[in-house]
C-alpha cells in the first residue's frame, strides 16, 4: 500500500504513525516526531523531517534503534522470524540461500561485532551483492565503536530512505534507485542487433555466479526492460553474457567450428548503487567493442 503527501498530512497522528512507524525499525517514535512537522511539499523533505528526529533523539533512544535491528543472516531470518521488510530486503542479497557453513560464519561475525560494539551488523543490504556485504562486513568489525556507530546510523538511513521511497508517492523523490542496461549493435550491418539471447550473472566468487536476468535483444537492439532497475543495483562484479555465434548462425553466416566467438562475456564493476550502467556491445563475427554509456 502506498500513500500520497496530501494523505499523509490530513491523516490523524496515529494514522501516520501506523502508516510509516516501520520504515525506521522497531521505532514508530520516528515517525511520531515527523509528524508533528507536517506539511511536507515533498517526499525528501518527510525523510529529512525523520532523520532530524532520530539526530535530535537522546543517546539512548538512538542506541535502541541500532540495537533493534535485526542480525543479518540469522537463523530467524531464514526462519521468518522477523519483520516482512527485513526478510525480503535479506533475500535480496541471497541470505536466505546461504549454506549452514555460511549460516554459521554469519552468526560467527555477528557474535564478534554485537561484543565489540553493542549492536547487530547493520548494512543496507540491498546495495551490496554477497561479496561486497562480506567484505563491508570485515572491514567494519576493525573499526573503533565512535566511527561504527556513526556508520551503523547511516546505514539505518539508507534502509529507510528505501522504505519510504516504497510507500510514499509524492514530489521530490530521494533517487534511491540505478538500473543496468544494454544494447547491441551489429557493426557488420550496421544496425541494430535483434534476437541476441543474453544473461546477466552476479560473480559471488570465481567458483560462483547467481542469475540476475535472462532475455533477448528487440528490434532496436535492446531489451524491453533495463536488466535491473526500480531498486539499488548491487555493489558486486557482473557479467553480461551474449549469445554472438548463434546470433550470427541465425543471419546465415558461415561461422568456423568453434566460431571464434561465440558467447561474448563481458565482466565490469559496479561501485554505485544509485548509478545507471549502460553497457552495450557493438560487434561482427570477429569483433567486439564495449564501453559504460548513458
Amino acid at each position: 500500500m502506498t500513500f500520497s503527501l496530501a494523505d499523509l498530512d490530513g491523516m490523524p497522528e496515529s494514522d501516520f504513525v501506523a502508516a510509516l512507524g516501520a520504515v525506521f525499525e522497531h521505532a514508530p517514535w520516528v515517525a511520531r516526531a515527523a509528524a508533528a512537522r507536517r506539511p511536507f511539499g515533498t517526499v525528501a523533505a518527510l525523510y529529512a523531517a525523520m532523520c532530524a528526529a532520530v539526530e535530535a533523539a537522546p543517546e539512548a533512544m538512538r542506541h535502541a534503534l541500532l540495537a533493534g535491528h535485526p542480525e543479518l543472516a540469522g537463523r530467524a531470518a531464514r526462519d521468518g522470524a522477523i519483520a516482512p521488510d527485513s526478510i525480503a530486503e535479506q533475500a535480496a542479497a541471497g541470505l536466505d540461500r546461504l549454506s549452514d557453513a555460511e549460516y554459521a560464519r554469519f552468526a560467527a561475525m555477528n557474535a564478534a561485532y554485537r561484543s565489540r560494539f553493542g549492536i547487530p551488523f547493520i548494512l543496507c543490504v540491498k546495495r551490496h551483492g554477497r561479496a561486497s556485504l562480506m567484505a563491508a562486513f570485515e572491514d567494519r568489525l576493525a573499526s573503533d565503536p565512535e566511527t561504527e556507530f556513526r556508520t551503523a546510523q547511516a546505514e539505518v538511513f539508507r534502509i529507510a530512505a528505501i522504505r519510504l521511497g516504497a510507500l510514499v508517492e509524492g514530489d521530490g523523490t530521494l533517487g534511491t534507485t540505478g538500473r543496468i542496461s544494454t544494447h547491441v549493435l551489429d557493426t557488420m550491418l550496421g544496425k541494430p542487433a535483434a534476437g541476441v539471447a543474453l544473461e546477466l550473472v552476479e560473480i559471488v566468487s570465481e567458483m560462483e555466479t547467481a542469475l540476475v536476468a535472462r532475455t533477448h535483444t528487440n528490434a532496436d537492439g535492446r531489451t524491453d526492460a533495463p536488466l535491473i532497475s526500480g531498486r539499488p543495483v548491487p555493489i558486486a562484479v557482473y557479467e553480461l553474457r551474449f549469445a554472438l555465434g548463434d546470433y550470427h548462425r541465425r543471419l546465415g553466416i558461415d561461422l568456423p567450428r568453434p566460431a571464434f566467438l561465440d558467447v561474448v562475456p563481458l565482466r565490469f564493476g559496479v561501485a554505485e548503487p544509485e548509478a545507471h550502467y549502460h553497457v552495450p556491445l557493438a560487434a561482427t563475427p570477429w569483433s567486439f567493442q564495449t564501453y559504460r554509456g548513458s
